[in-house]
């Protein structure tokens, strides 16, 4: 079991935990995740590393409250243990020889953005992060990123934080303006990536995306993290999550993204009115 040291809420739908987690911290790197149960009973979910302490032995979590689980897990306070919390896991992001970066996040995909932006800005990189949200009530990690990056571009649907439009906007103006990079990594939902990667390659700009399909075991045993890349059959939980951006089928992995939503819906809303009623 390990403990919950930290807790704070980002925005109304997505909070941040520091875990005690020693050995996990040991070997962390940005791009791996960890797979953890709430309890005993608990589905196993993936989470991403979103930062990690060596000498302290801590690792830090953030995730958005969208499923049973996550709303169980955001039930839990400093203090309180989480039952299981393994990893390691997953293939780290490779970030050595690159010398110019451009890191889009979007959403909550932005807390896995960070890690890499800051392991780039720390190798002495230069990085262009693009952040992107629905609206400035929905923006995490501010500081951070511009603590960690080069240029920081801020971007909203609404224009109510940075300028008005889509990380693809910001990405295609830095483009056209000369600006050129060895890679392009892009982090959130999946339709965003998708359109990300059908930018870059119009440009031959090479093009990493960090995939979050329906996982169980983390280990490549259970198949339901499975991917078409390159005409290939890839697991995200052993060959990835990260894969070559113009190689992936994403028409495929937001159709298998839909298989469990109304199965998830039914369970969000049971575990939403367990609390209510404990209360």
């Amino acid at each position: 079991m390990n403990k919950i040291l930290k807790k704070k809420c980002l925005n109304p739908t997505v909070t941040l935990m520091e875990v005690d987690a020693p050995l996990v911290a040991r070997k962390a790197e940005p791009g791996q995740f960890i797979i953890l149960r709430v309890d005993a009973e608990g589905e196993r979910i993936p989470l991403t590393v979103a930062d990690y302490d060596r000498e302290k032995g801590t690792v830090t979590i953030i995730f958005q409250i969208v499923g049973a689980t996550t709303e169980k897990l955001n039930h839990l306070n400093e203090g309180d243990f989480i039952h299981d919390f393994v990893g390691p896991l997953g293939r780290a992001t490779h970030t050595e020889g690159l010398k110019k970066v451009a890191v889009v996040g979007g959403g909550v995909g932005c807390a896995i953005a960070y890690p890499v932006t800051k392991k780039l800005h720390d190798q002495g990189a230069e990085v262009h992060a693009i952040s992107g949200f629905r609206n400035k009530d929905l923006v995490i990690l501010e500081d951070e990123f511009a603590a960690a990056s080069t240029k920081f571009v801020r971007m909203s649907d609404d224009g109510s934080w940075g300028e008005k439009g889509l990380v693809t906007d910001a990405l295609k103006k830095l483009i056209e303006s000369g600006e050129q990079y060895d890679e392009v990594i892009t982090i959130g939902p999946l339709i965003m990536m998708k359109f990300v990667c059908q930018l870059t390659k119009q440009y031959g700009v090479k093009t990493i995306a960090s995939m979050n399909p329906i996982m169980i075991d983390g280990t490549g045993m259970c198949g339901g993290c499975r991917l078409t890349v390159g005409g290939k059959t890839k697991f995200a939980c052993v060959d990835g999550p990260e894969f070559d951006g113009h190689e992936i089928d994403f028409d495929e992995a937001m159709a298998r993204g839909r298989t469990y939503q109304e199965f998830e819906r039914h369970a969000y809303t049971e575990a939403c009115n367990l609390f209510k009623e404990a209360k």
